[in-house]
């Protein structure tokens, strides 16, 4: 095989140093480094080694961009996608450019990064990444240049008739990284949600597909709505499963490369806030999928959240790990979402290895509306976060922002959800907990083998939402002043309604699937001196290493910081140049020394300023 290091001409020590060679950095999404040059007794003594801006220094034509990207590192190659149309491969111990690649037509890459592929007997490695013009690229890993053979120049245009049902005018994007298995390539989708979808009820499929490494070839599909005569296609009543819109993965997909099974985490189903059109649980909205990664051919499924009308998408990472149990060794998946719940699954069998119970939950008194009667809990781990908020739970740490937050509920009647799952009500603002972004959103968490610790980061951020009848008077849709993307708080002084903390770290053990700690992850500058710690909400997830260490960014008050992993101590903290909703990496150059790197442009749906373009090395002096 044409391994990358021959490509790019690296010593034999090269080749042997730590990388981050994927998303998660392994195929199973543990996001942990065997790295430990830092440690709790130096990570203190971390400094910039090196910054990157991923606005090219000629670029003239607007403002910042944000970005959530997390680079990848083979060898002593770095790579990484930037929102002003480029992939970039950089020395990964100083930063300079080996090349560029510029997307053409003004394309932006997927918002979360690039996917590897190591190559084969023939075909030389290879950076493939999806765009927001719904294409899938392929470059060549040593120079940048599109891969000869690959789809047309490079590129294979992901709207095909098979999934834009409703015409490729449609929009249609990959916001996140596909997953290489062997020599095929997994994509996920996104065709549009929100109220009613971008395009409607209707719309693109959100099929999982696998492409040809070598070719871009359709290899299978995943038919993310069952159609007739398929497993699940009996939970859509009538019609409701025809050209339906949403189910699919925007998040991160993991796979068991030993067994050859990939698991997908899907979305909910269009319209996300009202189902009156879907009856029934709406299979596979809001579910992990477990299939076979060379076939696509189902083996299991684990619905998170039954006939989903509250966009509690299932879009964090399937965590893959061991569970030791009753003298057993269980291969597990872990699952989190934005529910803030968490379930151990057997990854070969879908069987709970924790239990899990359904109970009752709130009807909804919307016309047409049929809830689910029951949702799944599980017995042992108890929730990450926050699931229900009653006024006794409002802010009460400094007179104005309790004034604040008091009257926002009197004035505009607002209901405060004291159950999980209470359906959103007609024509009054109903505050859930958790909101769309968390619980726990696309970060996911990471996993110590060392500890058996699964290390999560979680939003304690509340959301209003209203139902309102379509000007067509035919459905509902999630609309009014404090509804969309508004949350539970002062919008000005970006202070939450409900009694802090408003972010944590959480660690739970897998073993006994019991929480181990909760740090307080987040500070609030504004708040006067002894209320500033209050944890803030965080986009992306933890890095683990084995020095022991816990890396986490993320928070919407620009900082850096790492945890003693074994207490959840916080040992050091660093002020970034702008808000960091990325995940970060760990890795090693030649010389044995360790890197770790983040990307910090603020902006995402916490709404942090847009304040840089900066990837930020660090390493000790």
């Amino acid at each position: 095989m044409l391994t990358l290091s021959l490509a790019l001409g690296l010593s034999a020590p090269a080749a042997a140093q730590e990388g981050w060679p994927t998303i998660g950095r392994d195929a199973g999404g543990q996001r942990f480094s065997p790295l430990a040059q830092i440690t709790p007794s130096n990570v203190d003594q971390l400094r910039v080694a090196w910054t990157y801006h991923l606005r090219p220094a000629n670029d003239a034509g607007g403002g910042l961009l944000p970005s959530q990207t997390i680079p990848l590192v083979i060898g002593d190659t770095m790579f990484v996608a930037s929102p002003y149309s480029r992939i970039v491969a950089l020395d990964s111990s100083t930063g300079a450019e080996k090349w560029v690649f510029q997307i053409p037509d003004d394309d932006r890459p997927s918002l979360r990064g690039v996917e590897y592929w190591p190559g084969d007997a023939t075909h030389g490695p290879t950076i493939v990444f999806g765009s927001r013009m719904g294409r899938l690229y392929s470059i060549d890993a040593a120079t940048g240049r599109p891969t000869a053979g690959f789809g047309v120049n490079g590129v294979v245009d992901l709207k095909t008739p098979e999934v834009m049902h409703t015409g490729v005018d449609k929009s249609y994007i990959l916001p996140s990284p596909p997953i290489v298995f062997e020599n095929l390539i997994i994509t996920g989708a996104g065709p549009g949600e929100g109220p009613g979808g971008t395009n409607g009820d209707v719309g693109p499929a959100g099929d999982t597909r696998a492409w040809d490494a070598r070719t871009g070839a359709l290899v299978w599909t995943f038919h993310s709505v069952p159609r007739p005569g398929e497993f699940g296609h009996d939970t859509w009543e009538g019609d409701s499963w025809r050209n339906r819109s949403g189910v699919n993965v925007w998040g991160q997909m993991t796979v068991d490369t030993e067994r050859g099974i990939v698991y997908m985490p899907f979305g909910t189903a269009n319209n996300d806030r009202y189902g009156g059109d879907r009856p029934g649980d709406n299979l596979f909205g809001s579910s992990i999928v477990a299939a076979n990664a060379r076939t696509g051919e189902y083996i299991w499924h684990f619905q998170v959240v039954r006939h989903d009308i509250w966009d509690y998408d299932t879009q964090a990472p399937p965590t893959l790990f061991d569970v030791v149990k009753d003298g057993q060794t269980i291969p597990a998946v872990g699952i989190v979402n934005k529910t803030g719940l968490m379930f151990f699954l057997n990854r070969v069998t879908g069987e709970p290895i924790h239990p899990i119970e359904y109970r009752a939950v709130p009807p909804s008194e919307v016309p047409g509306e049929q809830a689910a009667p029951t949702q799944p809990f599980p017995v042992i781990t108890e929730p990450l976060s926050r699931n229900s908020i009653t006024r006794a739970d409002l802010y009460k740490e400094t007179p104005e922002h309790q004034a604040f937050c008091e009257a926002l509920v009197d004035d505009n009647d607002m209901y405060l959800s004291a159950d999980p799952y209470t359906p959103i009500k007609l024509n009054q603002y109903t505050v859930t907990y958790p909101g769309t972004q968390g619980g726990v959103n696309w970060g996911g968490g990471a996993y110590d083998p060392s500890t058996g610790l699964f290390v999560v980061n979680i939003n304690n951020m509340g959301q209003p939402m209203r139902l309102v009848p379509t000007p067509d008077g035919k459905s509902y849709i999630n609309s009014g002043e404090f509804a969309g993307l508004n949350r539970f708080w002062n919008a000005e002084t970006r202070l939450h309604c409900a009694a802090p903390p408003w972010g944590q770290l959480v660690a739970v053990d897998v073993h006994s699937g019991r929480v181990a700690w909760r740090s307080t992850l987040g500070v609030t500058d504004t708040l006067p001196e002894g209320k500033q710690n209050t944890g803030r909400p965080s986009l992306g997830g933890p890095t683990m290493t084995a020095g022991g260490l816990t890396f986490m960014a993320g928070t919407d008050d620009s900082r850096f910081r790492a945890f003693e992993t074994r207490t959840g101590k916080e040992l050091w903290t660093t002020r970034l140049p702008a808000t960091a909703h990325s995940t970060p990496i760990t890795y090693s150059d030649a010389s044995g020394k360790q890197f770790v790197a983040i990307v910090a442009t603020g902006g995402g749906l916490l709404r942090a300023p847009v304040e840089s373009d900066s990837l930020v090395v660090y390493s000790l002096p």
